[in-house]
């Protein structure tokens, strides 16, 4: 029986997504196959042992439950994690965690440095999946068609607003370039809402990503593997908000999800190749979503972002999109840390 350690929680502002995707993993494991060590995180950083279940993970009231502090160690030789200064063997981490700290990259590092074998994708794809701007650069350059696009600051002077007035047309989106679960991103109709949505973004980060706005569907594409990689079906969004926002994937579950997509057949196809080249050209492993637009009327298909630690509650697209293409959940999670160990 492997130690597998579960690690949510972390200093994000996805921490409470986070939560809800930790107990939809350990309600769906298989628990036979695995010894479960849960690990939570907390906001402002501590690391605990919790025996908490599902649903008091969940409600976030593990946190106010006995609880053993506890690290993961980076010494190889360790090969575990330390709970109350006494070391716990880890054969696999599988960290459940989203945004800022968790999937940009910097958890990625420690878990190198331990020499424990992880789900996700690496430091590098980590880092630049959680980058827009990084993101579409690697898209770019692998000829993958998107939206048109400019970076901009907090302090964005009058000039700049006029530089990006003659670069778009209204409305445009406004987007903190690092992080996830659509935090911190509006749609603005005129200048005053420009400086509105830049002001907004800030909050999140200090680089911000204006982007034109595109009339289409959002579809999302799972993809699966190491070397070997496949991707999913493909998945349609009807946002049950203005688009696709924090409220619409987490919270009102009033969002429409077609799976597969009302689309041609030919453009699903295409869909999956883009996925595919998107998530090889970032070096990624393990598993991503890739998220596009489809251009109403021509069915231009447009790329998005990458998602390299994806949302895993009950109503996230990821193991939907899977259990649509015949992996049922418990399944997905057993084939991700097959790919972390190879």
């Amino acid at each position: 029986m492997k130690d597998l350690l579960i690690l949510f929680g972390g200093k994000s502002g996805e921490y409470e997504v986070s939560e809800m995707s930790a107990a939809s993993v350990l309600s769906n494991i298989d628990t036979d196959k695995y010894n479960i060590i849960k690990i939570g995180i907390t906001k402002d950083g501590r690391w605990f042992k919790t025996d908490a279940s599902p649903e008091q993970i969940k409600s976030g009231e593990w946190e106010s439950m006995p609880k053993q502090s506890a690290f993961l160690s980076p010494d190889t030789s360790h090969h575990g994690i330390f709970v109350e200064g006494k070391l716990q063997n880890v054969d696999v981490i599988f960290p459940v965690m989203h945004g800022d700290y968790c999937e940009d990259g910097c958890i990625q590092g420690l878990f190198e440095l331990s020499g424990i074998p992880y789900v996700g994708p690496g430091v590098l794809a980590s880092a630049a999946g959680m980058d827009k701007s990084a993101t579409k650069l690697f898209a770019a350059a692998s000829g993958v068609p998107q939206a048109k696009w400019y970076i901009t600051s907090p302090a964005a002077s009058e000039e700049e607003i006029e530089k990006i007035e003659s670069e778009f047309s209204y409305p445009i989106f406004v987007k903190p370039c690092n992080a996830g679960s659509s935090l911190g991103i509006s749609k603005a109709g005129n200048r005053a809402e420009l400086e509105k949505a830049i002001a907004e973004a800030a909050k999140f980060d200090s680089k911000i990503l204006c982007e034109e706005y595109i009339d289409g569907y959002e579809v999302e594409c799972a993809v699966l593997g190491n070397e070997d990689t496949r991707a999913s079906v493909v998945g349609q969004i009807t946002p049950s908000n203005e688009f696709y926002d924090y409220s619409a994937k987490y919270i009102d579950n009033a969002s429409g999800l077609t799976i597969p997509a009302n689309i041609p057949e030919e453009t699903a196809e295409k869909i999956r190749e883009y996925a595919v080249t998107v998530f090889k050209a970032l070096g990624c492993r393990g598993m991503s979503r890739v998220d596009f637009f489809v251009l109403r009327g021509s069915g231009e298909i447009k790329f998005n972002e990458i998602n390299t630690l994806p949302g895993f509650t009950s109503i996230s697209m990821y193991p939907k999109l899977w259990e649509k293409s015949g992996i049922p959940y418990s399944e997905l999670i057993d084939k991700l840390i097959e790919y972390a160990e190879k």
